[in-house]
C-alpha cells in the first residue's frame, strides 16, 4: 500500500518570486487546492511553495489552476524561484539603499523564466543566504549597484565579476549570461574547471551594459540567525513570523491568513529559506484579530532556537525525521546553538546553507545503522564553501553526541580566542590585529597557515612560503602563484 501511495504522488511546485505573495494571488491557489481536495502546502528553501497530490487530486487541481491562470511545474525543477532578502527588510536589517521599489523593479525586469538560480540579497543581512545560486547578486555600497558571484551550474567553481552591476542591468544581464552558459556547455556547465574570465570577455564585448568598478572589496557581516518567529514589534507597527515544525500548513489555516491579510490591508506575505512565513505591516489594533487566527488553528509561535536554525532538503521526511532526533536530543542537555546553523544533505548533489553539515553516506550491506559524515566550515561561517571534516562514519545513535561535542568545540574556540578574538576591557584599547592568508583567485578556497591542508598532506602551521612549488589549489588545482595575499578580517567566503 505504501508503495502504490507513494508512485501515485506527484509535486506541484509554486514559485513566489523574490519570496513575495500578494495575499489575494495565495487565496486564489488555495482556493484552487482546496476544490481539488488538498489539506497542506509546503515551503521550500528557495521561497517557493509545494503540493504532494495524487492521480485525481492532480486532474482536478490542474482544472482549477487553468482558471485561475495560476503558474506552476509538476514534477520537475527547470525554473528555479528567484529568491531575495526583501523580507528581512525593516524587521531584520535596514538597507543604506535597498529598497521595496528597488526590488520590485528588478523581479519586474524579468521576462523569462531563468534557468539558473538568482540571489537578491542585502549585504547587511544574515537571513538570506548570499551564495546559494547560480548568480548571487548582492548589493554594494554604492546605490543601485551590485556584486556578482557566479557559481557555475553543476560545478564548485566561483567567479567574481570584476565589475558592479546596475540595478536596470539585472534582469537582462541574467538573461544573457544564461543564453552564453547554456550554449556553451562544454565550458561553462558541469566542468570541472572553469574560467569565467571568458564569459565576463565575451558579454564585456557586446557593450551593453553600465560599467562601474568596485569602490570597494565585498565585505558581509558575521553570521547571527535572527528569530524569525512570533509578534514582533517595529515602527509602531508588528510582524509576525509562522514555523511549523513538520514543514507543512494546512490549506485552512493559510486561507485564514490571507483573508485576515485582506481585511485589515496587509497586501503581502512573505516566505523564507528557513521554510517559514513572515507577515508585516499588522496594526497594533489588529493583532487580537490576528492571534484568534493563530488560537483557531492551534500555531505555535514560540519554538526554541535551537530548532529554528536548521536547512533541510525540501519535502524530505527522512532528513525531517532526523532534524527533530537530533532536537530532543539536543534539548535534553539545553544545548546553545547561537550563531550556528546545521543542515542535513541527503543527496549528494543539494547545496544546503550551514555551518555545520550532516551528510548521509550510502549504505553497504554490514551496515546496521545508517552513517554520516560531520563537517563544519572553515570558521563556522555558513557562507563559506570550504569545508573541514571533522568525524566520518558516524552511526544513527552515535550522531547526537558528535555534533553536541561538535559545538562545545565551536564555543571553546570563541572563547579561548584560537579563532575569535576575545573582547578587550572597555579600558583597553588596541589596534585591531591584521592575520594574512593565501586565497586562489579563481575559487576563492582559502589556505590559512594555522589549519594547513589535509587534502594535500599539509600539516598545520606551515606557513606558505614553505609549500613546496608544485602546490595547488584542493578546489580547483590552480596553481601556488595563483594564491593572493588577503586579510583574513575582509574575506570573501564563498557557498557550495
Amino acid at each position: 500500500m505504501t508503495e502504490e501511495l507513494i508512485e501515485t504522488k506527484h509535486i506541484i511546485k509554486i514559485n513566489l518570486p523574490g519570496g513575495i505573495v500578494a495575499a489575494g494571488d495565495l487565496l486564489g491557489i488555495l482556493n484552487a487546492a482546496e476544490k481539488a481536495g488538498i489539506e497542506t502546502v509546503s515551503l521550500g528553501n528557495r521561497q517557493q511553495l509545494f503540493l504532494l497530490v495524487n492521480d485525481q487530486q492532480l486532474e482536478d487541481l490542474e482544472h482549477e489552476f487553468l482558471i485561475a491562470d495560476v503558474e506552476y511545474e509538476l514534477d520537475s525543477d527547470q525554473w528555479p524561484n528567484i529568491i531575495s532578502s526583501y523580507v528581512s527588510e525593516d524587521i531584520f536589517s535596514i538597507s543604506n539603499w535597498l529598497r521595496e521599489g528597488v526590488y520590485k523593479d528588478i523581479l519586474d525586469g524579468f521576462d523569462f523564466k531563468p534557468r539558473l538560480k538568482i540571489n537578491l540579497a542585502d549585504n547587511n543581512q544574515t537571513f538570506i543566504p548570499f551564495f546559494t545560486g547560480n548568480l548571487n547578486f548582492i548589493a554594494s555600497a554604492i546605490s543601485n549597484f551590485w556584486h556578482l558571484h557566479i557559481r557555475f551550474p553543476r560545478t564548485n567553481t566561483f567567479y567574481a565579476w570584476p565589475s558592479l552591476i546596475y540595478t536596470e542591468d539585472i534582469a537582462s544581464l541574467s538573461k544573457l549570461i544564461e543564453e552564453y552558459i547554456f550554449a556553451s556547455k562544454d565550458l561553462f556547465y558541469d566542468r570541472e574547471q572553469v574560467d569565467g574570465a571568458v564569459l565576463f570577455k565575451k558579454i564585456s564585448a557586446l557593450k551593453r551594459f553600465i560599467n562601474q568598478t568596485p569602490g570597494e572589496a565585498l565585505t558581509l557581516p558575521d553570521f547571527q540567525l535572527p528569530y524569525y518567529e512570533g509578534f514582533n514589534r517595529y515602527g509602531g507597527k508588528y510582524w509576525l513570523g509562522i514555523y511549523n515544525r513538520n514543514e507543512q500548513y494546512t490549506v485552512k489555516f493559510l486561507k485564514d491568513i490571507s483573508s485576515i491579510c485582506l481585511q485589515t490591508r496587509v497586501g503581502q506575505i512573505y516566505t523564507t529559506p528557513w521554510k517559514s512565513l513572515i507577515i508585516k505591516d499588522i496594526k497594533p489594533e489588529d493583532r487580537k484579530s490576528w492571534n484568534w487566527i493563530l488560537a483557531k488553528n492551534r500555531i505555535n509561535v514560540r519554538h526554541a532556537s535551537n530548532e529554528l536554525n536548521w536547512q533541510l532538503e525540501d519535502l524530505c521526511e527522512y532528513g525531517l525525521k532526523l532534524k527533530q532526533h537530533l532536537v530532543r536530543q539536543f534539548d535534553l542537555v539545553d544545548l546553545r546553538t547561537f550563531k550556528l546553523s546545521f543542515a542535513i544533505k541527503i543527496n549528494p548533489k543539494t547545496g544546503l546553507f550551514g555551518s555545520v553539515i550532516i551528510k548521509k553516506l550510502e549504505k553497504s550491506e554490514n551496515d546496521q545503522q545508517d552513517k554520516f559524515d560531520i563537517l563544519y566550515t572553515r570558521d563556522f561561517n555558513p557562507n563559506s564553501k570550504d569545508f573541514v571534516m571533522y568525524e566520518q562514519g558516524v552511526t544513527y545513535d552515535g550522531l547526537s553526541a558528535s555534533l553536541i561535542a561538535l559545538c562545545d568545540f565551536f564555543y571553546n574556540l570563541q572563547t579561548d580566542g584560537d579563532l575569535f578574538t576575545a573582547p578587550e576591557p572597555v579600558e583597553a584599547v588596541k589596534e585591531e590585529q591584521i592575520t594574512y592568508v593565501h586565497q586562489c583567485k579563481n575559487c576563492f578556497t582559502v589556505y590559512d597557515s594555522f589549519y594547513g591542508d589535509a587534502t594535500n598532506n599539509i600539516s598545520p602551521a606551515t606557513t606558505f612560503d614553505l609549500l613546496p612549488e608544485t602546490y595547488c589549489c584542493p578546489t580547483c588545482d590552480s596553481a601556488k602563484s595563483d594564491f593572493i595575499v588577503v586579510d583574513k578580517n575582509t574575506l570573501v567566503t564563498l557557498s557550495t
